[in-house]
């Protein structure tokens, strides 16, 4: 039995000192671009976002929907593993069908698909225009392409073919595949297009579409791969890589991450090994999570492509009370990040560190970077969001997003926690967290905030924030002093 010499501290019992804020220090320089995976000091990392912010790996949380948004506005989301390996990888493909600019092809028909099919297909995939080929796969000789615009069941009937409706080839306006974004929209807007189909010989290779302009326009920040689609990760377990890992790889998964509360483990250590095996450097697992510098280390040197740094100090977790593992975030960022600097300058490679847990609002986030974490994996921040795939629902007036743990009933994540197949006891609740609406919105107010904080200690970048922000451990009195009631003011109708 060993002590340690310390009290277990959280991200709520310190304070950033201020800097000097130079006239360098503003807004528009201000850069919260991290490394996402391990790479060599000096060299860029193989995988980096512009927003500091991940999502975290579960069922209440991370979906397709929330993956593409969280990426669009530049970070990324950890797809969830409590579920069978296909859906899993059919939710990664769904997001990395999303490229900017350059869409792949949802649907594809034949010249004698009844329009019907048609327009189930097209309301199935959300989309708004059909490619037609000769054979009715992407393979096939180009034919045309046919839209909503371009017909109307009570018109036309169900049972007429697509071929009938369609806007034919020779028609159109097309672009090669050797063509930039900045050409395909020069066309685009000189012959007035909705779509533009990008050619490879006589195959659709894919569609360039009017109304994606602007969006590319306003998420200038978004994570996204080599070929311009949005970038995502994806969770696996110690239990089932073997089948789990392919089929992410395969599906176009930027980043996988080891989903445990205790990532101190042989298990983890054997997964990453199987991976490097197969793969070599070509795919990235994140591993953990951990709160000391032994079981950085452990990791580290099994070739974890970052560290997730937590265990026991998310709102949904009740592993401490449950048994009686954990340390105050804090204590367990500072440890963990003294850990990866030793480790950085003995060997010349820099393990990213992911905060996990502990951050209950955006000042603590700010406290978290300042401590050295590179990223942050948020699960009740993304829960209370639009995009996230859980229920809303109204309570008293007020209302709410459903919010459960993975290591609840509800999730029945059992062996996620070595329970043998069976929850003896839970480890997370099953609850709700108030609604807050619009991830864009939330993480736009996010940066802002984090942005903010970083130009009153002096810093323009989050390795300079690291190096040069001082912070104080404050008392209780010293939050009692700036918590005194007041009765705040009601909004009138002219605001």
């Amino acid at each position: 039995m060993k002590i340690l010499p310390e009290i277990s501290r959280t991200l709520s019992e310190y304070l950033l000192i201020p800097g000097l804020t130079t006239e360098d220090c503003t807004p528009d320089t201000v850069d919260l671009g991290t490394a996402l995976v391990r790479h060599r000091i000096g060299e860029e990392s193989g995988v980096r976002i512009a927003t500091p912010l991940v999502s975290a790996i579960m069922q209440a949380v991370s979906s397709p929907e929330l993956a593409v948004a969280l990426a669009q506005v530049g970070g990324l989301a950890f797809i969830h593993q409590n579920q069978p390996v296909e859906e899993q990888a059919a939710d990664v493909r769904a997001v990395k069908r999303h490229k900017a600019g350059f869409r792949t092809i949802e649907v594809t028909v034949g010249p004698d698909t009844p329009l019907g099919e048609v327009a189930r297909q097209l309301s199935a995939t959300e989309q708004g225009v059909a490619v037609v080929t000769r054979s009715g796969d992407t393979e096939g000789a180009f034919l045309g392409i046919i839209s909503l615009d371009d017909f109307h069941l009570e018109r036309h009937g169900a049972h007429e073919s697509a071929g009938s409706r369609m806007r034919g080839r020779a028609g159109l306006v097309t672009a090669p595949v050797t063509a930039s974004l900045s050409e395909a929209n020069e066309l685009i807007w000189e012959h007035h297009l909705d779509v533009l189909p990008v050619l490879d010989g006589d195959r659709v290779a894919s569609l360039v579409l009017k109304r994606d302009y602007q969006a590319h326009k306003t998420y200038h920040r978004a994570s996204v791969d080599g070929e311009k689609r949005l970038r995502v990760g994806a969770g696996i377990n110690s239990r089932d890589f073997k089948d789990r890992v392919p089929a992410l790889v395969e599906a176009g998964a930027d980043v996988l991450c080891l989903d445990s509360s205790d990532g101190y483990s042989v298990y983890q250590a054997k997964t990453l090994e199987f991976v490097r095996e197969t793969y070599g450097d070509a795919v990235s697992v994140g591993a953990g999570n951990v709160v000391d510098g032994r079981a950085f280390r452990y990791l580290a040197d099994a070739g974890a492509a970052f560290v997730k740094v937590g265990i026991g100090g998310g709102a949904i977790c009740t592993t401490r009370a449950q048994k009686g593992i954990g340390r105050g975030q804090a204590s367990a960022l500072l440890d963990v990040v003294e850990a990866r600097d030793a480790y950085a300058r003995e060997t010349g490679v820099h393990v990213p560190l992911c905060c996990d847990g502990g951050l209950l609002n955006d000042s603590h986030m700010a406290m978290a970077l300042a401590m050295g974490a590179d990223f942050i994996m948020l699960g009740r921040y993304f829960a209370r969001l639009d995009e996230s795939p859980s229920p809303k629902v109204q309570i008293d007036g007020q209302w709410y997003k459903e919010y459960w743990g993975e290591g609840s009933q509800r999730a029945q994540n059992a062996a996620r926690y070595g329970q043998g197949g069976r929850m003896v006891f839970e480890e997370g609740v099953d609850g709700f967290v108030p609604y807050a609406g619009s991830l864009y919105d939330n993480v736009e107010r996010t940066r802002a905030k984090l942005t903010s904080t970083m130009i009153s200690c002096g810093s323009t970048n989050l390795r300079d924030f690291h190096r040069d922000a001082v912070l104080v451990p404050v008392s209780a009195e010293s939050f009692k002093q700036t918590g005194a009631e007041v009765q705040l003011r009601r909004p009138t109708a002219d605001h």
